[in-house]
C-alpha cells in the first residue's frame, strides 16, 4: 500500500464495512487493523516505541523546499496546482499508521473498525470527542461525503484506489460502512483506513474542483496561519487539538510551528541552512553530502550531520520511458538504451560511491526479485508462459554494468540490440531500416542538479546516432507535463511500501496508462501485469504477497521500463543542534513529528 490520500501527507490508516445483520454478528470491533499477523500494540497501550511521552512542547521549525520551489494551492486533494508542502498535518485519518511496523494502523477518527468475515464490508466507529478546527464534530456524515468528494471530484488516483468499494452507508452520527465489490481485496479495509476525513459543512459553499489559497478547515495537529503564494507557509500547532492524548499521538507534534520556505536554487538553499535561516535539511546529493559541509559550524557541533538508517523499501527510481511513444514501444529497444548509462563511472566520479545500484522495483525490501525464480514464483508465472519472454523464467534480471567491463564493450552490445530491433547507423544517425525514422528523444527534467548526471548519458547515446536532447523545466511545467504525459523520457520514482496492493494499478495497469495525472508514467500495459496486480491484492497471506510481489517484479524488470539509478539505505539529515529527539529512530520513516526543541541546545544556536 502507497500513502496517497493527501498529497504531502506523512501519514495514512485503514477501514471496514457492514452487510446485513447476520453477517454483522460476525465482525469483531478491532482497535487497529493489519494486512497479515496481529498488530504490535495491543488495545491497552500507551504510546509508541519509538516516541518520548514526556516530550515538551513548543518552539519553532524551519524547512525548505527546493525540488518544488513554488506553490499555489492550499488544496492537496485534487490534480490542478501545486499544493503547499505539509498540508497532511492540517488532516486527520480515520486510522493512522505507525512506523515501526509494515503494516498496521491504529485507530484515529475511528476509535475501532469492524471486517466482515467474508470481507464484504467495513465498519468504522467514530470517536464523539473528534473534532475540527471550528468545534464542529466529525460526523459519519463526513466521511461518507469525503469518500463520494474525492472519488467524484479529487485527484483521478482515487478513482482507481477506490474502485473496489461498491458503495458508503451512514448507520448513525458515529458509524458508517463501506460495502466492497470485491470481496477478495484484503487490503480494502485498511485503504479505507487511510481515508481523511473533510468537513461537509466547510466546502458547501465552495468549489471541490478549484485550487484555493484560503488556510482550510481540518481536525489535525496543526492549521495553516500564514501564507505567502509560492514563497513560505505556515502551520501552528492547535492547543485544544482533539486528539492529543490518544495513545498513537502521545510524544508526537510537539513543536509548536513549522514553517516550510521555497527556495528556486539548490545552492541558495542550502547556504540559507548553513547561515541558520533555516533549521533542518534531509541532503540528497551525495556532492554536497561529502563536501559542502566544512564549516566551522559542523566543527564546533552546531550543525549536525547525521545518517539514520532505515529499512523502507526503495521502490525504482530510474529514466523512465515513455512507451506511448512509438521510439520507445519495443522493449528491445528500452534494454538497448539502458547499456548507456555508465552507473559504475557515475557513482565513483559524481556521488562519491556513496549508492548502490537499483535492479528491483521493490529495492531494499524482501519482495524484490533476485537470483531465479523460486518454485512458488514459477507456479505463478506458469500460466502466462506464452504471453512472458523466455528470460522471466530462467534469467536473474541484472541492469547493465561496466565492472569488469568497458562502456566500449556495453554500446556495442547496445548496437546489437538495437540492429536486431530494425535500426542501424546511417550516416552517423540511427535510423529505422523500414520506415527510414532516425531515432530523437528529449529528456525531461525539473532540478539543473541532476544535469551532470544526464549529459554523460547523453554524450553515449549520441555515439549510438542518437539525437538526445536534455530539457530542465520550472517545476509547474514539468508538473504539467508528467502529468500529461508530455515527455519522452524523465527521471521518475515509483515509491513502493512493505505491502504493496491496490496502488499497483495506480503505477501499472492498462486502466491507468491513459488517465492523466495517474502515476503511470511509462505508460505500462500489459495483460500479465493487471493479472498480477489483482492476485497481489488478492494475496490471502504475507507469503503470498512476497511470492506474487517478486512475480509482478520480475515482469515489470523484463519489460525494461527504466533505466535503473540507485538507492541508499538511509537519511542523509544536516540540522542545526537544538532539538531532542528519541534515542532510536523507528525503520519505516524519519519520524521528525517525535522531535522536540531543546530550549538549552537552541539558545547555544542562537547565540553562536
Amino acid at each position: 500500500m502507497i500513502r496517497l490520500a493527501v498529497r504531502c501527507l506523512v501519514t495514512m490508516p485503514f477501514l471496514f464495512v457492514l452487510a446485513a445483520v447476520s453477517a454483522t454478528a460476525l465482525a469483531a470491533e478491532e482497535h487497529a487493523l493489519t494486512l497479515h499477523g496481529e498488530p504490535k500494540y495491543g488495545p491497552d497501550f500507551s504510546h509508541f516505541d519509538y516516541v518520548n511521552p514526556e516530550a515538551p512542547k513548543g518552539g519553532e521549525l524551519k524547512l525548505a523546499n527546493v525540488q518544488a520551489a513554488t506553490f499555489d494551492s492550499l488544496h492537496p486533494f485534487i490534480l490542478r496546482g501545486t499544493a503547499a508542502d505539509g498540508m497532511g498535518l492540517v488532516y486527520d485519518t480515520l486510522m493512522e499508521s505507525s512506523l515501526d511496523e509494515a503494516f498496521t494502523e491504529y485507530g484515529l477518527v475511528a476509535r475501532s473498525a469492524e471486517v466482515g468475515a467474508d470481507n464484504a464490508y467495513v465498519r468504522f466507529h467514530l470517536r464523539p470527542e473528534a473534532r475540527f478546527h471550528d468545534g464542529e464534530p466529525v460526523t459519519a456524515e463526513d466521511v461518507a461525503w469525503t469518500f463520494r468528494i474525492l472519488r467524484e471530484e479529487g485527484h483521478p488516483q482515487y478513482r482507481a484506489y477506490y474502485r473496489d468499494v461498491e458503495r458508503v452507508e451512514v448507520i448513525d452520527r458515529h458509524e458508517v460502512v463501506f460495502h466492497f465489490a470485491n470481496r477478495g481485496n484484503a487490503e480494502l479495509p485498511l485503504i479505507l483506513g487511510q481515508l481523511p476525513v473533510l468537513p461537509e459543512h466547510y466546502w458547501a459553499e465552495r468549489d471541490f474542483s478549484a485550487t484555493t489559497l484560503e488556510p482550510p478547515l481540518g481536525s489535525g495537529p496543526y492549521r495553516v496561519v500564514e501564507v505567502e503564494q509560492g514563497r513560505r507557509v505556515v502551520y501552528e500547532r492547535v492547543a485544544d487539538y482533539w486528539a492529543a492524548d490518544l495513545p498513537l499521538k502521545r510524544g508526537r507534534h510537539n513543536i509548536e510551528r513549522i514553517s516550510y520556505d521555497y527556495y528556486r536554487d539548490g545552492t541558495v538553499a542550502l547556504q540559507a541552512l548553513k547561515a541558520g535561516e533555516y533549521h533542518l535539511r534531509q541532503e540528497n546529493v551525495a556532492r554536497n553530502w561529502a563536501t559542502a559541509y566544512d564549516t566551522p559550524a559542523v566543527a564546533d557541533g552546531l550543525l549536525r550531520l547525521e545518517e539514520i538508517p532505515h529499512d523502507r523499501p526503495a521502490g525504482m527510481q530510474g529514466f523512465f520511458f515513455n512507451t506511448r511513444r512509438a521510439i520507445f514501444a519495443d522493449p528491445k529497444v528500452r534494454e538497448a538504451l539502458a547499456y548507456a548509462f555508465d552507473f559504475e563511472w557515475t557513482n565513483d566520479n559524481l556521488f562519491y560511491g556513496a549508492y548502490k545500484r537499483t535492479r528491483s522495483y521493490f529495492e531494499n525490501s524482501e519482495l524484490a526479485a533476485t537470483g531465479l525464480p523460486s518454485d512458488a514464483e514459477l507456479a505463478v508465472l506458469e500460466p502466462f508462459r506464452d504471453q512472458l519472454p523466455e528470460r522471466v523464467f530462467t534469467e536473474a534480471y541484472a541492469p547493465p554494468s561496466t565492472e569488469g567491463s568497458s562502456l566500449r564493450r556495453n554500446l556495442r552490445q547496445a548496437l546489437t540490440l538495437l540492429r536486431e530491433a530494425g535500426w542501424e547507423v546511417k550516416e552517423g544517425a540511427l535510423t529505422h531500416r523500414e520506415s527510414g525514422q532516425t531515432m530523437a528523444f528529449e529528456i525531461l527534467l525539473a532540478s539543473p542538479s541532476f544535469e551532470r548526471v544526464v549529459l554523460p548519458m547523453q554524450r553515449n547515446l549520441e555515439r549510438l546516432g542518437i539525437a538526445v536532447s536534455v530539457r530542465t523545466v520550472d517545476p509547474t511545467q514539468y508538473q504539467n507535463r508528467l502529468q500529461s504525459f508530455d515527455f519522452d523520457m524523465t527521471v521518475y520514482v515509483a515509491p513502493q511500501s512493505l505491502s504493496p496492493g491496490n496502488e499497483q494499478r495506480d503505477f501499472w495497469s492498462c486502466e491507468t496508462a491513459e488517465i492523466e495525472g495517474s502515476r503511470n508514467m511509462a505508460g505500462v500495459c500489459d495483460p500479465v501485469v493487471d493479472a498480477l496486480i489483482e492476485q497481489i491484492i488478492d494475496a490471502p497471506s504475507r507469503e503470498a504477497l512476497i511470492t506474487r510481489t517478486r512475480a509482478l517484479d520480475r515482469v515489470l524488470q523484463w519489460g525494461f521500463y527504466s533505466i535503473p539509478n540507485w538507492y541508499i539505505d538511509r537519511f542523509r539529515v544536516a540540522y542545526w543542534d537544538r532539538f531532542g529527539r528519541p534515542p532510536e529512530n523507528p525503520p519505516y520513516g524519519l519520524a521528525l513529528d517525535t522531535w522536540w526543541v531543546d530550549p538549552v541546545k537552541a539558545a547555544r544556536v542562537d547565540n553562536r
